[in-house]
């Protein structure tokens, strides 16, 4: 069992203690995600792929920069049920490295604006923008989903993919999701919630301790969402779908003889093997699952 711990760092003066200063809890959620040298790791894998930076597509970067369960499988599925129109303008709620805003851009001519926590992902996700000769299309700002710095009624539409496990505040972060919607748009969430008690197995890909991981039911996620003003149009629970991609994501790396030159080995480095086994653990005990919600400002 993970306690809850205070989230603190130390400073040493010649190995000596000096003092425990409270950390931000945004700085520990960054720290979590921190690679250190994520460009250049990508940038590194990409002979392996027979490519380079002017010759990568949007389809080698997939496996490691759409974060979340099932990837692009996962992506086209729900963007198959949001009909966004061509040209509109969205809005990425926790973008990561902009894989999908990438994605989104590039096939239905949309231009996507990315709000995330973690400035390296922000630098890492804008340069393979230029990369892609999308920075046009594009725009990733590093910030905080509880205070985004947009003006209201911007957006078209937008999504989250796999943001929520970080965030207590959800009702805030609904209300300014709400905010900077325009009247009629659709947003969509593929979140990892809690569908039963229990204890996680940690760590996951989305926190080290308890201390960060903030899930929720989706009874509260809807209960969330009716409170900000949106009206929720449908809910998936995507649990079968994650136990057949993981199913298949470990046949193909047994049959390859190892992972793909990227992937979420990339992101999480020496860390990922251990991450991704807990949370299919935790899935498979029933403690949690991926669920889609669809919702609309009236």
């Amino acid at each position: 069992m993970n306690a809850k711990i205070p989230l603190t760092y130390a400073i040493f003066v010649n190995h000596h203690l000096i003092k425990i200063i409270p950390m931000s809890y945004d700085k520990s959620v960054s720290d979590h995600y921190l690679h250190g040298n994520l460009l250049n790791a990508i940038e590194a894998a990409l002979p392996a792929l027979g490519k380079t930076t002017t010759t990568v597509t949007i389809a080698d970067l997939a496996p490691v920069d759409e974060f979340h369960i099932g990837g692009r499988q996962a992506t086209d599925h729900l963007l198959a049920q949001l009909n966004f129109s061509e040209h509109a303008n969205l809005l990425d709620v926790g973008c990561g490295l902009g894989g999908a805003a990438r994605y989104i851009a590039s096939q239905f001519n949309n231009s996507v604006t990315g709000i995330d926590l973690a400035q390296e992902y922000i630098d890492t996700g804008n340069a393979l923008c230029r990369w892609l000769k999308l920075e046009n299309k594009i725009s990733l700002v590093q910030g905080s989903a509880l205070d985004m710095p947009f003006n209201n009624n911007t957006f078209d539409g937008g999504y989250m993919l796999h943001v929520g496990m970080n965030i207590e505040d959800k009702a805030t972060l609904f209300a300014q999701i709400h905010r900077v919607l325009k009247p009629g748009a659709t947003f969509a969430v593929y979140d990892i919630m809690r569908q039963s008690d229990g204890e996680l197995t940690y760590p996951v890909p989305w926190a080290t301790t308890s201390s960060t991981s903030k899930l929720a039911t989706s009874e509260q996620y809807q209960q969330m969402l009716t409170q900000a003003g949106f009206t929720l149009i449908k809910a998936t629970n995507r649990h079968d779908f994650s136990v057949d991609f993981f199913n298949q994501l470990r046949a193909k790396i047994a049959a390859d003889d190892g992972p793909p030159p990227l992937g979420l080995h990339t992101l999480m480095q020496q860390s990922a093997a251990q991450k991704v086994k807990n949370m299919v653990a935790n899935i498979g005990k029933g403690i949690i699952a991926p669920v889609e919600m669809i919702v609309q400002k009236p």
